[in-house]
Order: C-alpha cells, then sequence, then structure tokens
C-alpha cells in the first residue's frame, strides 16, 4: 500500500496540471463540437446494451486465409457489433472490397486501424515501403518525417483505413531488444519525441487517427512480447524521466490513442506479472487520472504470447476493459468478453457509467475522423495507388536525408568518379548499389581482396537482410576479418546497410570512413550511391547510443559537389 501511495505521489509531482484534449480535425470550431456531441449522445441512446458493448472491440482481418475465415469475421462484424477491424495481410483490393461491405452492414461506422509504422507496405506487399522509425530518427529535418506520414495518411484514405497504430514512441535503450530496435526513432528522449511528434501530426492534421504505443514504454527489454512476458524493472525516476517522458509529451499536443503494452512494469504494479494491459493501477490509476489522458485507450494486440498464454479469450477482453482500455485489439473472444464485462456490470464490479463513458470516446472520435459520411473506395489500380513515383521520390530523399557519416579521416568522400573497389558482405542483395555508383567501380568477393592494389579506395558493404524489422544485425566474424584485412593495406570506407548497431562490436580504428544507410533497399542503395558520388548532401545524425565511440547526436556533414538535393 505505501508503494502504490508513493508512486502515486512520486507521478503526480512528476506530471503537469493539463487535461489532455481528445482527438479533433485541424480548425474545429465549437459549432463542429456541438454537432458532434448531438450525433454522439442520439446515437448513443439508441444501441441496445449488446451493441454498445460491441463498439468496445476490434478483431482481425485477414486477406490470406481463406473464405472459412472470412465467413468467421463476416459473422462477428453482422452478430457482435463490433467497433471495428485491424487489416492485417495482404490483398488491398479484396480488404477494400470486404471494408466497403463491412462499413455497409454496420449500424455504426466501423474504425478501421493498420499498424502501417512504416507505411502500408508493413501489411500490404505491394504497397512502397517507408523508412523505419530509427532511420528518421537520423534525419535532422522533421519536415520530412511529418511528409512522410502524411503520405501515408493518404494511402490510408485510400484504402478506407482511418486509424494507423502509430507511432512507436519507446526509447530504444537496449540495442538487443528483440522487437523494438528499428522500430524506435532512437535512444534519446528529444529526438523521440521531436520525430514521433512530426509523424503523429502528418497523421492527425490529414484526418487519420494516430496511437502512440507501448505504454509505458518498451524501448528496454529483452523478451519479445508476442512470445512471452517483457519485464521493465527501472524505479521511478528513470522510468519518468526516460520511459514515459515522450507519452507525457505527445499526450499534451493532443495525440489521439495510446496503447497500451504488455509488460510487467513492477515500479508501477505491485500485482506479480501483472502486464501493464491489464493494469488498473498503470491504466486508471496512470494514464488515465495521474497524466490527465482523455483519448482513446486501446490494448496491444491480445493475441500475443504474453497475454494469450496465461489468460482465456472473453475473459482476457474483460480483465482489459476494467482495468481501463476503452478498446481491446485483436480480440479473440468478443462474444464471451461481452458477457464477462456484462456480469461485472451487473455485479456492481463497475459501472455502466464505465461503458458509457469508452463507448462515448469511440463514437465522438468515428464523428471527427468523418466516418458518419464514410463513402465505399474504389479497388480499382490499388496496387499502383500504394506504390507509384511520388512514393519513391519521397522515400528516396528520406534515405538520402538519414545517411549518417561517422568518420571521414583520409577525405574518401566525395568520390567523384575516381576508382573504387567494392566489396559487397553479409547476406543481402548488393546489386542496386553496384549499378548506381557507376562504371568506375570494380567489383570484388571477399575471396578475391588479395588481388586489389595496395592503396586503393575500397568500399566495403556489410549488406544486411532487411526483410523485416526484426532481423538480427551482428556482423558474421567472417564480415570481420575480412574488414580487418582489407584495413591493414587499402583505404577503407565501410558502409552499413543496415542498422547502426551493427557496428556495436565493430574495430572501426583503422577504418578510415564510415557511412550508416540504416537499411538495405533500392531506395537506401541509390540514396547511398548518389551521395557517395557528392550529388546530394549527407548530414544526418547516429539516432542512438552504439557503444563508448559512437554516441547518438554523432555525425559530419558533407556538402555534394554536383547538387542533385540537397535536403
Amino acid at each position: 500500500m505505501r508503494k502504490l501511495l508513493y508512486t502515486s505521489l512520486f507521478i503526480a509531482a512528476f506530471i503537469s496540471p493539463r487535461i489532455n484534449a481528445q482527438y479533433q480535425p485541424k480548425n474545429t470550431s465549437k459549432e463542429d463540437i456541438k454537432k458532434a456531441q448531438k450525433w454522439v449522445e442520439k446515437t448513443y441512446k439508441n444501441l441496445s446494451q449488446d451493441e454498445k458493448l460491441g463498439q468496445l472491440f476490434i478483431v482481425a482481418l485477414y486477406t490470406n486465409k481463406g473464405e472459412d475465415y472470412i465467413n468467421q469475421v463476416r459473422n462477428i462484424v453482422s452478430n457482435d457489433k463490433i467497433g471495428g477491424l485491424i487489416l492485417m495481410q495482404d490483398d488491398a483490393a479484396r480488404e477494400i472490397n470486404l471494408v466497403n461491405e463491412f462499413q455497409q452492414k454496420s449500424k455504426i461506422p466501423l474504425m478501421i486501424g493498420m499498424d502501417a509504422e512504416w507505411g502500408l507496405f508493413q501489411r500490404i506487399a505491394t504497397a512502397h515501403k517507408f523508412p523505419w522509425a530509427m532511420t528518421l530518427g537520423a534525419i535532422q529535418d522533421k519536415n520530412l518525417v511529418y511528409q512522410m506520414s502524411a503520405k501515408i495518411a493518404e494511402d490510408c484514405h485510400r484504402m478506407g483505413i482511418n486509424w494507423d497504430f502509430a507511432p512507436v514512441v519507446d526509447v530504444n535503450t537496449n540495442p538487443n531488444n528483440p522487437i523494438i530496435g528499428n522500430r524506435s526513432f532512437g535512444s534519446e528522449v528529444d529526438n523521440v519525441i521531436n520525430s514521433a511528434l512530426s509523424y503523429s501530426n502528418g497523421l492527425q492534421d490529414n484526418n487519420i487517427l494516430a496511437a502512440i504505443k507501448h505504454f509505458p514504454g518498451h524501448g528496454d527489454t529483452s523478451t519479445d512480447s508476442h512470445l512471452d512476458l517483457p519485464v521493465v524493472s527501472h524505479n521511478l525516476d528513470r522510468l519518468n524521466s526516460i520511459e514515459i517522458a515522450p507519452f507525457k509529451a505527445l499526450m499534451d499536443k493532443g495525440i489521439g490513442g495510446v496503447m497500451v503494452a504488455h509488460l510487467y512494469v513492477p515500479s508501477l504494479e505491485s500485482g506479480k506479472g501483472i502486464p501493464a494491459s491489464i493494469s488498473k493501477n498503470i491504466i486508471t490509476g496512470l494514464l488515465k487520472d495521474k497524466l490527465g489522458y482523455k483519448g482513446l485507450i486501446i490494448t496491444d494486440a491480445l493475441n500475443m504470447g504474453a497475454v494469450a498464454n496465461k489468460y482465456k479469450p472473453g475473459e482476457l477482453d474483460a480483465m482489459a476493459f476494467k482495468a481501463g482500455n476503452d478498446i481491446m485489439l485483436f480480440s479473440q473472444g468478443v462474444s464471451e468478453g461481452k458477457k464477462l464485462i456484462q456480469k461485472a456490470i451487473d455485479s456492481k464490479e463497475i459501472s455502466q457509467s464505465r461503458v458509457e463513458e469508452s463507448v462515448k470516446k469511440i463514437l465522438l472520435t468515428k464523428y471527427f475522423l468523418g466516418l458518419t459520411q464514410y463513402a465505399p473506395k474504389n479497388p480499382d489500380n490499388i496496387d499502383a495507388d500504394l506504390n507509384n513515383d511520388s512514393h519513391k521520390i519521397l522515400v528516396q530523399n528520406l534515405y538520402s536525408n538519414a545517411l549518417t557519416l561517422l568518420k571521414d579521416e583520409k577525405k574518401l568522400l566525395p568520390l567523384s568518379g575516381k576508382q573504387v573497389y567494392y566489396v559487397p558482405l553479409e547476406e543481402a542483395p548488393y546489386q542496386t548499389f553496384a549499378n548506381r555508383i557507376g562504371s568506375n567501380i570494380i567489383l570484388k568477393k571477399a575471396n578475391e581482396i588479395s588481388t586489389i592494389p595496395t592503396g586503393s579506395t575500397v568500399i566495403v558493404g556489410f549488406h544486411k537482410d532487411n526483410s523485416t524489422a526484426y532481423k538480427p544485425y551482428k556482423i558474421s566474424s567472417e564480415s570481420k576479418k575480412v574488414l580487418a584485412d582489407l584495413t591493414k593495406n587499402q583505404n577503407v570506407l565501410l558502409n552499413v546497410f543496415g542498422s547502426a548497431y551493427a557496428l556495436k562490436d565493430i574495430d572501426l580504428s583503422k577504418v578510415s570512413t564510415v557511412l550508416v544507410s540504416y537499411e538495405n533497399n533500392d531506395d537506401s542503395m541509390n540514396a547511398t550511391a548518389d551521395a557517395l558520388n557528392g550529388k546530394t548532401k549527407i548530414w544526418g545524425r547516429l539516432p542512438v547510443l552504439v557503444n563508448d565511440q559512437l554516441k547518438a547526436g554523432m555525425g559530419i556533414d558533407l556538402n555534394p559537389i554536383s547538387p542533385m538535393n540537397t535536403k
């Protein structure tokens, strides 16, 4: 009891008295608010209790699981009167057709969400991939991050999506974090806040709801919550200054949603092993009461192992609602969850006003997102619309601005037409870079480095598999040996097409030049080749603490010699 009292007093001292506003579109007038409230009151009164409870649930919609699965979702939408869907893999046109169908059949318009942190490509393979948050964290001009999320908002509207479960505001202080890593803007609180604010504004200014995640902070964990329950063991001082700080900053700016993580945080929850996502102390006591958050509170996906392995579907949903969540995401027990919530109301464990509070918040958000005037989307040409030249130009500019030069002792850059050798290492494709860099490059495999003349300029490319954000970043011992051998007699430019954490245990003392490109794909390789040739400015900054020598904020500016794009 003393521990919880201390927690409350400490956090009360930490927060400001400001009450955070729920999401509203830009330039919302008092008259607009009156109309919205009138619609909410009228709609709420016309809902049955079963329909009210249905609004609390979002279920998953896959298009790659066959018609039996689609029919199951169809029945849940019709019979359980759910509040929304989260779109998963993978057919964009099919998803549009199903969303059109379900919206038409629903008495209350559905919230349609997606995890689109790096664009719709995160779920739709034919869409164009945008950079990961870690890459964006290296960009100094945060207006570019805004432009990116505004483009994602445009793609969301094209698909009928109205809620992007992004951005991640976890401060990634653990290089070995198995589930956040590239999804974080970095290890520095201010950079995370500034990057996330630009990202969320780009969404919400364009009428797509954002949701910051994973409260109260998933950045220093060593367990994947999709598999098991991570523990965050920091004390309150640390939590307030690092983990919670970005959430508070964005809540103060009117963020529309907060997603609560499946984490055990002993400093905030005295009950042993209770995840934050079902903790009343954390959701109601901290997030709602102490931090004053008034927007939508949603669980992380309830199918994740951290909670699904311990609690039954339905039971888990009811626990999450009783803890203070407004919406249960990826519910696998809607019908049972509704029964158990109603049972808790009947037994006076929770009040009907608790349901009213959440449902009215959901309805108001739907109104402000324009869902009361929903128009069906056209599936024709959707793949082309999600992957065209406007995407490519923006994305390549983002990668260009992220490029981070950590050292250039022998002034090897820009290459400016000089003959160079190129040794690609690690497991991922590299040909796009080789083709773009120009005709003066001579490709050498790892077993051919002895044929390179002494004193040559040699680009060593660490090309890491970036097919998902969760791939290991570590460099093989074989690649480290090749690099070490080359530094004995050559002028080496090490180019990391992967996480900056790949440099964590690399000896760079004899490497002349180090450039981090953060990702290995066609857009990043083209942007890198242009920068090395002096066509674009290099001015990114390291977003993470890598080791004692490579600290967050490091980076050297290098101006172009034949400007193609300097910003």
